[in-house]
């Protein structure tokens, strides 16, 4: 080999090895941008879930307590709720929500309260306390994948 293209050679190399090295950390920080976008979507998509789950379980039991019959077609929306949760959230979330639903039932088939008794009812019991801390722990573990 001709000692003169030593130097293209080498400078051939070093320039293909630099392209492929900005090549390959550009494909690795975009991989890394979806991955958090896909994260925060999941999260975001897991929290309005959620919202909708606590408004609609919070206004079913306050109707709950002062009426002792549902029509099924009240119940439809906390249902389709949770539904949508068994297929994206854990297990944890799933089991406190079903009991949520539970609770809702037991409460319409249990004698009505008066307006009286909602202050006692209020210090005793959080129907949602166990829901809202299994969807706490899912959004912070979620968060750190």
């Amino acid at each position: 080999m001709d000692a003169l293209h030593i130097p293209a050679i080498a400078a051939f190399w070093g320039s293909a090895t630099g392209s492929l090295a900005t090549l390959v950390t550009a494909w690795l920080t975009r991989r890394r941008q979806d991955r958090i976008r896909r994260t925060e979507r999941a999260i975001s998509q897991r929290e309005k879930l959620y919202r909708e789950f606590i408004e609609e379980t919070s206004r079913l039991y306050a109707e709950a307590l002062v009426n002792e019959q549902a029509e099924p077609s009240q119940l439809v929306g906390m249902y389709a709720l949770i539904g949508r949760m068994k297929i994206i959230s854990s297990d944890d979330v799933v089991h406190a929500a079903e009991k949520v639903g539970r609770m809702i039932l037991n409460t319409y088939l249990s004698p009505n309260l008066t307006f009286a008794d909602l202050p006692d009812l209020i210090d005793e019991v959080d129907p949602l306390r166990e829901f809202s801390d299994a969807c706490r722990r899912e959004l912070q573990t979620v968060g750190w994948h």
